[in-house]
């Protein structure tokens, strides 16, 4: 079809959401520079966000000791002008610039990374993250909270009280001290140790200051147990390796040498939040109440429209951020974002619909706007393990080989290859193994052997995606597949990206659409989501080899060891598949020719600082 034909069926497909688009604008100032951020996102506290939508907007109000350079994204100095490295490799000291403000226009320091760090580790705050910043010293202790105590440990008692003169949303009055012995009431074993009543059935009696105190966690305590309440018991934050040496000093001791230690400082999870702003308000991430260190202010969030930002005043590198106001708008059809971008209505989208991409790429002379480009990422679904009959690695095998990834390719994707690895292709001396390959009449004769011949007796099966329309039609693509190949009955289910991220985390699923972009150049970035309990793991799938390979991985400092490790542990998860893998993305951004600073990367991450307009 050409391209003449083509964008008037795209305009009038998006010609509502365009509409709406403009009708929400009103009278509002024109902004610099507009992008489509493809989804209204869950939330701009560090902490808790997981998505590259948010991830665009976090990197913007925040900025953590190193930011990455916008071409290759390779650590570079952020709040801190400079860092040392031990010789062996596991201390990191990073020397803070003077000039850093918060949007407040108070010094950042680095009591405030601590405080940070402390906050994102938490097991309250409950971080699908947390486990980046394990590799330090005792971080992965203090996440466990007190399931991962063990007598002899210092640790801190938060009560119910707060200290004089608190902020009103301030942790309670700590107390430190040494964990003397842990009670456990008189229930069954499998009571006591089941993980989410763990500490309903335990007294944990504490040493401070030289007298024995006895402690249970939450307001209700039995009277025969002789203890006190406690809100949280928790491994002592300052034996965890990060330490603020003086107002303009941090030092960040590690388990193990980490050389990608400086880039996961400069990942959005990991960005510092001003504490006086957090533990005064309940709504501190809203415009009025939000303080923030970064190149750009909150100016605005209007729900299922758009965010605007506006250049922070206070921040260091001012003078070096070009674009004054910004807006991020959230339309998830990447049919009426093409059509904003086509009608001049937007600078940059980062998605084009395969269809229009194809189309594009044939124009004569060739469009100077549309540049596909390789991503280190993978398109793959989740499986809930969790599930019968889909906890039979039979069954989750036999889906995999009813999968015919060249038709959905052919049909739903423009430049992106076929993928049989979680894993993508591409790393130096890092070859993935790969997963079994498109085979209806095995994916038959599996599905029977796990007891459901020609799908007789097969539960209906349903398929979660978020919404948008390439989404939808893979999920329609598959769906086929698997009644043509298997016999079974299946179902479509979407939802907005904030409720089905909730649906992957609560296992209220049975199969569904997931991506990873990885957050470093390493295998591990892909391979340490999916151990026992991993925050990111989402299927519910376990298994202790694996979870050795990467935990012993993470302490071998030979390079070639490590990898053959990392290359047993995808060899187990391709063989289990509680994911499966279906193509190897390639970033599809459209930007205006006038455009600069923006370069395409593997991580297809392009910060708003970086961008100015060239008329």
């Amino acid at each position: 079809m050409p391209i003449r034909t083509l964008l008037p069926l795209v305009m009038l497909l998006a010609a509502a959401g365009a509409i709406f688009a403009i009708v929400r604008t009103g009278q509002l100032p024109p902004a610099d520079f507009v992008f489509n951020n493809e989804s209204d996102i869950k939330s701009i506290d560090p902490a808790v966000v997981t998505g590259q939508p948010e991830g665009r907007i976090v990197d913007s109000l925040y900025e953590g000791l190193v930011r990455m350079d916008p071409k290759e994204r390779r650590p570079m100095p952020g709040v801190a002008k400079s860092w040392d490295i031990s010789p062996d490799g596991k201390t990191y000291t990073f020397h803070l610039r003077d000039d850093a403000r918060w949007s407040n226009g108070r010094p950042v320091v680095a009591d405030d990374f601590v405080y940070s760090m402390q906050r994102f580790l938490s097991p309250q705050t409950a971080s699908q993250y947390a486990y980046q910043g394990w590799y330090m010293v005792g971080a992965r202790k203090y996440s466990r909270g007190a399931a991962g105590l063990k007598v002899g440990d210092a640790v801190e008692v938060e009560l119910f009280t707060r200290p004089a003169k608190a902020r009103p949303l301030a942790r309670g009055e700590l107390l430190t001290g040494k964990l003397t012995a842990i009670e456990v009431d008189d229930v069954p074993e499998e009571v006591a140790n089941n993980a989410e009543e763990y500490t309903q059935h335990r007294t944990f009696v504490v040493e401070i200051a030289g007298e024995s105190r006895r402690f249970r966690i939450g307001a209700d305590v039995p009277a025969d147990s002789k203890a006190e309440p406690c809100k949280a018991l928790l491994f002592d934050f300052r034996e965890v390796g990060m330490k603020a040496v003086d107002d303009h000093t941090i030092e960040t001791v590690l388990e193990n040498p980490t050389p990608f230690w400086p880039e996961l400082l400069g990942f959005y999870p990991l960005m510092p939040v001003c504490r006086e702003c957090v533990e005064s308000h309940a709504d501190w991430t809203l415009p009025e109440h939000i303080v923030g260190n970064g190149p750009y202010a909150l100016e605005f969030w209007r729900r299922r429209d758009r965010i605007r930002l506006r250049k922070n005043p206070h921040y260091w590198d001012r003078e070096n951020v070009a674009l004054e106001v910004i807006d991020a708008l959230a339309v998830e059809s990447i049919f009426t974002a093409f059509n904003l971008y086509e009608t001049h209505q937007c600078d940059w989208t980062t998605k084009v619909p395969p269809t229009v991409t194809r189309e594009l790429l044939k124009a004569d002379p060739p469009r100077t706007d549309l540049n596909p480009a390789s991503q280190f990422g993978t398109y793959y679904y989740l499986v809930n393990t969790t599930r019968k009959p889909l906890s039979d690695v039979r069954v989750r095998r036999a889906l995999a080989l009813a999968l015919n990834r060249a038709e959905v390719i052919a049909a739903a994707c423009a430049g992106e290859s076929a993928s049989r690895s979680l894993v993508p292709k591409g790393l130096a001396n890092y070859d993935p193994p790969e997963c079994v390959d498109t085979d209806a009449a095995a994916a038959a004769k599996l599905l029977a052997e796990a007891g459901y011949p020609s799908g007789e007796g097969f539960p209906k099966l349903e398929i979660l995606y978020n919404s948008e329309a390439g989404h939808q039609l893979i999920a329609e693509i598959i769906r086929k597949q698997w009644e043509r190949a298997l016999g079974i009955n299946v179902s479509t289910r979407n939802e907005e990206w904030a409720s089905c991220l909730n649906s992957q985390q609560n296992l209220d699923y049975d199969v569904s659409r997931k991506s990873w972009i990885g957050d470093y150049l390493d295998p591990n970035t892909f391979l340490d989501m999916f151990v026992t309990g991993g925050t990111n793991n989402n299927t519910g799938w376990s298994n202790a080899e694996y979870d050795k390979l990467i935990e012993d991985a993470k302490v071998e400092v030979d390079k070639e060891k490590r990898l053959v490790m990392l290359h047993r542990a995808e060899e187990i998860i391709m063989a289990e598949l509680p994911i499966i893998p279906i193509y190897t993305y390639v970033s599809r951004n459209i930007v205006r020719p006038h455009v600069r600073g923006f370069y395409n990367n593997l991580r297809d991450e392009h910060p708003l600082w970086a961008l100015s307009i060239e008329r």
